[in-house]
């Protein structure tokens, strides 16, 4: 029995390779359900209670009394060292931005050199620049006369007279001292404005088809007017008939912005500083017709021309007066 034991055994450790693998293809093929009846094994994969419980030890290990992975020790070590982080960080800015506003002057702007010529502004202003009512319906030109009161609120005699003083027209009104001094301002009363002032007629034309329109110049700092030579103002129609413009008053005067109203020191020391308006009277107007309307400051230094900027020295607005 022992020798045939051994012998099998020999021959069994005597079998080619390619036996052995013909011997495994046979058992396959004899339990081809065999592979599906075993149970796979675990390749890692975890089931979402083992997630559950990795975060909730990921959260608080009460073993290693660790939160997040960190101790309070190395929680506290790196708060401390983001808030000294972020302390200088601030600190530099801080330091930077003071340094900086100490060359800048609160009351005059330090470069000044590419500020352009006084653009132009209108009111009343109310949706856009085109201006149209019918004489007949009250309701249609009562916003344009109330935005008008509005306006004209600080430039009322009274007012003018309490805040500001009386200057001499025809010149600068130049005024000496520190930067942050305040500075005096020239009275302007709206009876300059005359027939638009609002005081002998409060409708400022608009109930007659006649519309009053105040023009501005914006302020600029330093900006001396025109050369020493008062800017005037112009109207004319600016695209189509000519005609349909027949005749515009202006005021104060001949429609022109005196010199003593310059130059402007800024709101920081001209508290009490009004702008100069000039009021254009549209007297007589085409009915029932859009006419639009170019107006233009004239004078020395003044750009009306640049079509890049239908601000800038000039206004262009519509008008159409119904009946």
């Amino acid at each position: 029995n022992n020798r045939n034991t051994s012998t099998s055994g020999t021959e069994g450790q005597l079998r080619s390779p390619s036996q052995k693998v013909e011997k495994k293809h046979e058992e396959k093929v004899q339990d081809p359900d065999r592979e599906k009846d075993e149970p796979k094994a675990d390749m890692g994969s975890k089931t979402w209670a083992d997630l559950a419980a990795e975060m909730k030890i990921f959260l608080w290990n009460p073993e290693e009394r660790t939160c997040l992975g960190r101790t309070a020790k190395s929680w506290g070590l790196i708060l401390l060292f983001y808030f000294i982080f972020y302390t200088c960080l601030a600190g530099m800015f801080a330091f930077c931005l003071y340094v900086m506003l100490l060359t800048l002057s609160p009351y005059t702007p330090r470069f000044r050199d590419r500020v352009s010529p006084p653009g132009v502004m209108i009111r009343p202003y109310l949706n856009g620049f085109t201006i149209a009512f019918n004489v007949s319906q009250p309701n249609t030109w009562q916003p344009y006369v109330d935005s008008m009161h509005h306006f004209l609120a600080a430039y009322d005699d009274k007012v003018q007279e309490e805040k500001n003083i009386e200057c001499v027209p025809g010149q600068y009104f130049i005024q000496g001292g520190s930067d942050s001094e305040e500075k005096k301002a020239c009275q302007f009363k709206r009876s300059l404005l005359q027939n638009c002032s609002g005081i002998e007629d409060p409708t400022f034309g608009y109930s007659k088809g006649q519309p009053c329109i105040l023009l501005k110049m914006n302020r600029i700092i330093g900006y001396c007017s025109g050369a020493r030579v008062p800017v005037s103002v112009d109207c004319k129609v600016q695209k189509g008939n000519e005609s349909y413009l027949r005749s515009v008053d202006f005021y104060p005067g001949n429609g022109t912005f005196d010199l003593m109203y310059y130059p402007y020191y800024g709101k920081f020391t001209h508290v009490n500083y009004t702008s100069p308006l000039v009021a254009m009277h549209f007297t007589d107007v085409q009915r029932n017709y859009l006419v639009p309307i170019q107006c233009r400051l004239n004078g020395k230094g003044i750009i009306n021309d640049l079509n890049s900027d239908r601000f800038l020295g000039r206004i262009i607005f519509t008008l159409n007066i119904g009946k």
